[in-house]
């Protein structure tokens, strides 16, 4: 019986002040100031909203440098800019901290091997932090190395690989890492990933610098640094590639 009078008591005071709260001021809930800034979206979502950065938008390439300096040597043509096998990885000339990014990517039509050895790439935010591009469509690999995973630490949730070709898409939210001023980890790097439309990362944590061997770990760093795209041998294609800041 205690219960019973204790929970309707509960119940009581609830509703008490539930209704105080319905006859109150409505405008005390109501912030006007400061207001969003307005931007324009793009027609479709593969098109840059008007406050995005245009790393790559099909014919200039002037946004990118090889990671050691000097003009990009993939190839940039039909509106795509391809890895050229052997010339090295890319990096972007501006640095970003927490972002959006859109990118498109697109593994080549004619499948030659399997696993990693197939249409591999990657993209590695603040040139640390690997979003893994593979050829997954019946291709099998180890779960934490395939499309959409944060190699070889965090597996998709799903395999929404499209056939070998075809392009795809990734729209990612990264938050970068926070530092102490000792250099320990304030706050991890999180990151979530569509590809293909499709949630394949959940605002996951990342446990650190991407290692093909050993474990990951963070190192304090800028609190700003640029993209790379992997020049893995693959004739790997990208477009479309913009990116906002939001920090």
């Amino acid at each position: 019986m205690k219960k019973y009078l204790l929970s309707f008591c509960l119940l009581a005071s609830f509703t008490t002040v539930t209704v105080a709260q319905r006859q109150g001021d409505p405008k005390l809930t109501e912030v006007w100031s400061p207001a969003p800034k307005v931007i324009t979206p793009g027609v479709t979502a593969h098109n840059a909203p008007s406050d995005a950065v245009v790393l790559f938008g099909g014919t200039d390439a002037s946004a990118w440098e090889g990671v050691n300096g000097g003009a990009v040597k993939w190839k940039v043509e039909d509106n795509a800019m391809t890895v050229a096998g052997g010339t090295g990885n890319i990096k972007s000339k501006q640095g970003f901290s927490d972002c959006q990014l859109h990118i498109e990517w697109r593994t080549p039509a004619i499948v030659k091997g399997e696993g990693q050895g197939r249409g591999n790439s990657g993209i590695f935010f603040m040139g640390l932090y690997e979003l893994q591009v593979l050829d997954n469509y019946n291709n099998v690999t180890y779960s934490n190395g395939q499309a959409g995973s944060i190699y070889k630490q965090r597996m998709p949730l799903v395999n929404a690989s499209r056939k070998p070709g075809e392009w795809q898409t990734y729209d990612v939210v990264f938050t970068a890492p926070r530092f102490n001023e000792d250099g320990t980890v304030k706050a991890a790097a999180r990151i979530t990933v569509l590809h293909n439309g499709v949630l394949v990362q959940n605002n996951i944590e990342i446990w650190g610098a991407t290692e093909y061997i050993g474990t990951p770990g963070y190192t304090k760093h800028a609190d700003k640094l640029p993209f790379i795209l992997q020049d893995h041998g693959d004739a790997v294609s990208y477009r479309n590639i913009w990116v906002r800041a939001l920090q």
